[in-house]
């Protein structure tokens, strides 16, 4: 990845670049599709081959001029009255007209407008719709606007940014004296800021994520608007040479906040070009469109569009680093620089009120650890809410000097691990580090890894973005105001001694993403020399170093083997070792897969985290002996559930003669328990019975099927539920001794359905039912539209087929973009090759499907009839 503070870009323009069209003045044709023609000819010739973005600006100046000229003339041909102006507002009233934007237009009437300039003004618009221009407009007197402009901030905001196209001058001046002359600018500056922190909400105020908004979101064009909007209504300038002039920029930050602004543009103009239409979201579908448009290639490092994102993120980070400089100057500007009492905090630091300022401009130049030390005392002073600009400005300009022979510095590295150690704050304090450009700086293989994007289908945040959620869950779980969430991580991390091992095993557990490779292993050689230049106990840097290497391992064995049985549970204990490195595996684990979208985390995963979790506690402390020990107290504990619902003593044991140990090992004693109760007095009988309710683990049901067994049985099961719109995540296959199939499934219904339970459990135990007592002909499988997502960033699938540790059956491990009717595809192929499923473990994560079956079957004991297999999976995956 390009350090992202050199970034360079494929296309530059000079005295050879590309050329703007020639815009002359354009005569009414005589027709309206003649008039149509030309002038969506016109723009359309604008951004012919548009591939420089230095050329945004000038090609947005462009099109907004070709449109003046245009209006212009129209407005002349309806002789409008002398006293009535045309005038430009909001984006287009900055001089600015990108390609799918609307044409935002005041008419300005004369009070008491007479009904043939009414007339007009209609024609007008009319015309303009007709001509295929996206007007926005709105006719209203200057009484009118005054009235609409007090009772509505977004129409006040408008009125700020205004040209004058035709029409009357006086009216104008008129209008823009009374607006200026009626502004608060104290009112409208709070009011601004306020919907700023609104918008940032709805986009979770990140940066970081892998399809922003580049107008709306963080760091993008609205921000910079916002900036010019407060400047005008404080009377200071309407563009950044005049903050410049004002003293609210140096000349450096003026010329990097233009060029970002200047990529925002090219941004939003290629997304417009592309989608043909006005698109701000920068969506996967646009990413490799635009990405060569600009003329990035794939490399062996990164993607194209992983390089043009690089791009977006770097000039979305400046904004948002340099725009709390600037809106900290209005501020003083407007309210005057307050006279609070300035309280010192050291030879290097003062509190004045709430913002955190250096005691003096020469600070981090005599002192440079005084730029970590910032951190730390925003840690030591909740009361700091922020950083004043002056410092800001100082630390930011200061960065250079974070280079080897600081990094190597002993006061430099206690201060960093007293950071990691405070007991409040590590969360926001880290996350300023890595806005200002100090985290990666301090750890160069951190700063490899900022605005990295991440196509594998299920993380939606940059590798950085997502390492600094994983930080935040783990804090929240140390945070008491939020102990409801998660008790019992909340109560492991309270009794973690050394809780700073987490946090740092957070911080690298990604890092190596990006470089070729298995990241886990990169990333535990990073940890490893990073805590010893540290000064950590060998212990602590073990354990960094192992919960970087093993960060994955938990969550994999969790969903795709089967965490009651013993073997699985030991296997995994010989890799924790103890109780500590349980803990804290388990507590990264649940951060990890929580820092990674929405969607992924939900509580079937909790539950089997939580049920590894306790099965191999329990194993480490001896509590569980060996697997005819487990057994035992599994089915005993299965007996005592039965009588509590009141099964007499002995009622289960004629169903239990057709089960063998395998069936005991594979299901938890509540599970049994239930399947005894449901079968008491039908397991004999060869009705098929159909049984749902609602699982442990909230948000799904759990079902179960009884009948007699038969090769399509799973394949049948799979296309009902996948027809109804359910979800499997999980499935226990088993036959019993008497011939009859015994399943489990474990389903979830879509997000956003309004559910009665009660009527979804009777849908299924009846329609389920008879679809096969009916034995029909298997439908075929489900078809969908494949997700944009994959469309343009393809998983290639894999396949694995292994025998399990104990010889005896096969693991099956498959890997491929999840769509519609996949496990009922794969179903079929597996039925078509007489291979038994005895159990599914089905994990979705994003778009990707990471599904594991245990298997048996001649096919897999027969070397040819095993390619066959595996080409015919393979084949079935690529659909």
């Amino acid at each position: 990845m390009t350090n992202p503070e050199m970034v360079s870009y494929p296309h530059q323009s000079g005295e050879d670049g590309n050329k703007l069209p020639d815009i002359t003045a354009m005569n009414a044709p005589l027709s309206i599709p003649d008039l149509k023609r030309k002038l969506h000819g016109a723009r359309t010739a604008l951004y012919a081959d548009y591939c420089d973005p230095e050329l945004a600006g000038s090609l947005l100046e462009a099109d907004a001029r070709l449109v003046d000229q245009f209006l212009i003339e129209r407005w002349r041909e309806q002789q409008m009255d002398p006293q009535a102006a045309l005038i430009a507002v909001g984006g287009y009233g900055r001089g600015q007209l990108f390609p799918g934007s609307d044409i935002d237009l005041l008419f300005l009437l004369p009070e008491g407008a007479s009904q043939p300039l009414l007339d007009k003004v209609e024609n007008l618009i009319g015309l303009l719709w007709d001509l295929g221009l996206e007007v926005g407009h709105s006719v209203r007197t200057l009484r009118e606007c005054m009235e609409e402009a007090g009772r509505d901030i977004t129409v006040q905001t408008t009125l700020l940014e205004t040209r004058l196209l035709s029409g009357s001058g006086a009216a104008y001046s008129e209008l823009m004296e009374q607006v200026f002359k009626r502004l608060d600018p104290r009112a409208f500056f709070e009011a601004k800021l306020l919907e700023q922190q609104q918008r940032h909400e709805r986009h979770q105020g990140s940066v970081n994520k892998l399809e922003p908004n580049v107008k709306e979101a963080p760091g993008g064009l609205r921000d910079l608007h916002l900036l010019l909007w407060l400047a005008r209504a404080c009377g200071i300038a309407s563009d950044w040479s005049g903050l410049h002039k004002a003293g609210m920029l140096t000349g450096q930050e003026m010329r990097k906040l233009k060029r970002a602004e200047k990529m925002l543009w090219s941004f939003r103009i290629a997304l417009h070009l592309a989608a043909g239409r006005r698109e701000d979201r920068i969506l996967f579908d646009f990413q490799n469109a635009l990405a060569k448009r600009f003329g990035y290639a794939d490399t062996s490092a990164a993607r194209a569009s992983e390089q043009l994102m690089a791009v977006y993120y770097l000039s979305a980070r400046i904004v948002a680093q340099l725009q709390p400089l600037i809106l900290q100057a209005l501020r003083r500007t407007l309210y005057g620089r307050a006279q609070l009492e300035i309280q010192p905090i050291n030879e290097r630091f003062v509190a004045r009120g709430h913002l955190l300022e250096i005691a003096n401009p020469e600070v981090y130049e005599q002192t440079p650890s005084a730029i970590l030390e910032t951190f730390l005392v925003l840690q030591q002073h909740p009361e700091l809410t922020a950083i004043g600009a002056d410092t800001l400005r100082a630390l930011w300009h200061a960065r250079p000097r974070i280079n080897a022979t600081f990094r190597r510095d002993p006061a430099n590295k206690a201060l960093f691990m007293e950071i990691m150690r405070q007991p409040w704050g590590t969360t926001r304090v880290m996350r300023r580090m890595n806005q200002y450009g100090v985290l990666g700086r301090y750890i160069p293989a951190f700063g490899k890894i900022v605005g990295r994007m991440q196509h594998d289908l299920f993380h939606v945040y940059t590798v950085d973005e997502h390492i600094l959620m994983v930080l935040r869950n783990l804090r929240r779980f140390a945070t008491p105001a939020f102990n409801h969430e998660y008790p019992a991580c909340s109560q492991l991390i309270e009794a973690f001694e050394r809780p700073e091992v987490l946090y740092l095993a957070a911080l690298f557990h990604d890092i190596g993403k990006g470089r070729g490779g298995d990241h886990s292993q990169l990333g535990k050689v990073d940890a490893r020399e990073f805590c010893v230049s540290h000064g950590q106990s060998k212990e602590d840097t073990d354990m960094v170093a192992w919960l970087v290497e093993h960060h994955l391992t938990m969550s994999s064995v969790a969903q795709k083997q089967d965490v009651y049985d013993p073997d699985t549970v030991a296997a995994f204990a010989q890799i924790v070792r103890d109780e500590r490195h349980l803990n804290a595996l388990y507590l990264l684990t649940v951060a990890d897969i929580r820092g990674t979208s929405p969607k992924v985390w939900n509580a079937w995963k909790a539950k089997l985290l939580e049920d590894l979790f306790r099965a191999t506690r329990r194993y480490l402390t001896g509590e569980t002996l060996n697997a005819n020990d487990a057994l035992y107290e599994r089915r005993n504990e299965a007996e005592s559930l039965m009588r509590r619902h009141g099964l007499r003593d002995d009622a289960h044991l004629p169903f239990w003669k057709t089960l063998d140990p395998v069936y005991f090992l594979r299901h938890d004693a509540p599970e049994i328990a239930w399947h005894g109760r449901v079968l008491w007095g039908r397991f004999d009988n060869d009705e098929i019975t159909i049984r749902a309710r609602p699982a442990e683990a909230d948000g799904g049901l759990q079902v179960l099927v009884y009948c007699p067994d038969r090769p399509d049985l799973f394949a049948r099961i799979c296309a009902f539920f996948e027809r109804a719109g359910y979800s499997i995540f999980d499935a226990k296959i088993y036959t019993t001794l008497k011939g009859y199939a015994l399943d489990s499934f474990y389903v979830h219904v879509a997000d956003g359905r309004d559910i009665d339970y009660r009527d979804l459990v009777g849908y299924i135990e009846y329609e389920l039912a008879q679809l096969i007592i009916r034995d029909d002909p298997l439908p075929p499988p489900l078809s969908g539209r494949v997700s944009r997502v994959l469309k343009h960033f393809p998983l290639p699938p894999q396949v694995l087929i292994r025998q399990d540790d104990k010889q005896k059956l096969h693991i099956l491990s498959l890997i491929a973009g999840d769509r519609p009717g996949l496990l009922s595809r794969i179903a079929r192929v597996l039925s078509r090759h007489a291979i038994a499923i005895h159990s599914a473990k089905i994990m979705t994560l994003g778009e990707r499907a990471e599904d594991t079956f245990t298997i048996s079957g001649n096919a897999l004991a027969d070397p040819k009839s095993l390619v066959r297999l595996e080409a015919d999976l393979m084949e079935t995956l690529r659909v």
